[in-house]
């Protein structure tokens, strides 16, 4: 049985994915993204029913029943699918199953889309139907994504979600996988003009929790982090984005992943740079889920700690002296303010310095600098596996910041000039190899710190040498 409900208790957030649409003439939502707007173009271009029976594409039932439902008022309609509902997905799935007209199937689907957005429980006419047909209510709809057509997959795929998610079955196995995986690279499908349409099925399903389980198993929530940390995709689509994180934050075993993903970093940088108070509302109400869902206090304590590290306490202070519409996020900022600071209070080194490389922004605070820090840490950078130093050695890989290069470069130099026996696990996962190419790096404080590292490695390499000889 489906659960789609209205957002785990959060009316105002609820409302908000509505904000930009409203009721237009005839009753059909009207929005500025570009389906809606085309929507609008192919409803105004009737088909001619009758040329298509006399091409004997059509039978005479469908032709019927279509040319009936076509020209029906909108307070007629729900006579007529009480008393044809069967008849009325047949003909549908037959017509799109008969014609290939991109502009006939756009209107057909079109027709469809506005017919569950009426009603949410006309999905149930597909589900009966397709228990009759021994097939799944959205099987044809699902297949019209391999079409060429941009609105016609769109369109289908807007319909595909309100049958997963309005009906009395939740979709499952490969239609799920496939559905999902089908969403994720519309997602990041830079030329994609329909990405709002994508966002705004995501943001539909993941009001279900078997759906963002299934998600976050494909790998969904990196998905999101990549189109948001895109540059110029515009702030609806940020907003839709975020919405998505908050929604799947809403399940504990997700939420204690989540920043994994760099979730954290990535929304601080959106937070900071945002214009419109509705992506300021998600962004803290996405916050603070990550600090009220997960059961494991272990793992609030490093949310909390990947926040102050990414200044977001310092940017809560600015917030406070604005005026918002929404007294959601005044009661936000508080929450998050109170659980910050108190996170400030019980702040180790250490702490400070793990959250920062988690977080992926290396810079010169104070701990880098510090031998008693590393005198009394460089040890702990072996726990959990070597964690600490697997993302500075990524770091060195993958990075393209002169400072966070020089900061990883100058940290290993560190770790290995305190724990001498680190010197060959740095070796075996690659770090030295990363250290030395950084030698010949085009900026000069990358250079420095990798030279320095690379003498402290091989120091310790020397005195190896050296005492091998003399046992020899």
């Amino acid at each position: 049985m489906s659960s789609y409900q209205s957002l785990e208790g959060v009316p105002s957030l609820a409302k908000l994915d509505r904000a930009e649409e409203f009721k237009g003439a005839g009753g059909f939502i009207i929005a500025t993204d570009p389906l809606s707007q085309r929507a609008a173009d192919v409803r105004a271009h009737r088909v001619n029913w009758q040329s298509y029976l006399q091409g004997q594409m059509i039978s005479q039932e469908d032709f019927q029943f279509i040319r009936e439902f076509d020209n029906v008022s909108a307070e007629n309609r729900e006579k007529v699918l009480q008393d044809k509902g069967m008849q009325a997905v047949k003909t549908f799935q037959n017509l799109m199953g008969k014609i290939s007209k991109d502009q006939t199937v756009q209107y057909i689907l079109t027709m469809v889309d506005d017919m569950l957005q009426e009603k949410h429980d006309r999905v149930n006419l597909f589900f009966d139907y397709a228990k009759k047909m021994k097939t799944a209510p959205w099987s044809q709809f699902i297949n019209m994504l391999n079409r060429q057509d941009q609105f016609v997959i769109n369109q289908a795929a807007r319909i595909i979600a309100k049958l997963a998610c309005w009906g009395r079955e939740l979709m499952e196995g490969s239609d799920l996988t496939y559905f999902f995986t089908w969403l994720k690279n519309q997602l990041v499908a830079k030329d994609n003009d329909y990405r709002q349409t994508v966002a705004g099925c995501l943001m539909m399903m993941l009001r279900i929790n078997e759906y963002r389980l299934g998600f976050m198993r494909l790998d969904g929530i990196n998905t999101l982090v990549t189109v948001v940390a895109g540059n110029k995709i515009g702030f609806q689509l940020q907003y839709q984005i975020t919405f998505s994180m908050w929604l799947l934050a809403f399940n504990a075993e997700i939420a204690m992943q989540m920043d994994r993903y760099n979730v954290i970093p990535v929304l601080s940088d959106v937070l900071r740079e945002s214009v419109k108070e509705k992506v300021t509302r998600i962004v803290l109400a996405t916050f603070r889920n990550l600090l009220e869902k997960p059961t494991d206090r272990e793992c609030i304590k490093d949310h909390a700690l990947a926040m102050i590290q990414c200044k977001v306490l310092k940017h809560l202070e600015v917030l406070e002296g604005q005026k918002f519409e929404d007294p959601d996020i005044t009661d936000d900022i508080e929450f998050l303010e109170e659980k910050l600071q108190e996170s400030m209070q019980d702040l180790s080194s250490f702490d400070e310095y793990s959250s920062e490389v988690r977080s992926g922004r290396l810079e010169w605070s104070p701990v880098h600098k510090s031998e008693k820090f590393w005198r009394e840490n460089a040890g702990r950078l072996n726990e959990k596996n070597y964690e600490l130093l697997k993302i500075l050695i990524r770091l060195l890989e993958t990075s393209k910041d002169p400072q966070i290069l020089a900061v990883a470069s100058h940290d290993i130099g560190e770790y290995v000039r305190h724990l001498p026996r680190g010197k060959h696990l740095i070796e075996t996962l690659g770090g030295k190899q990363l250290v030395m190419q950084h030698m010949h790096h085009e900026d000069q404080s990358v250079r420095y710190q990798a030279l320095l590292a690379v003498q402290k490695l091989m120091v310790h390499n020397w005195e190896y040498l050296g005492k091998q000889l003399q046992a020899a």
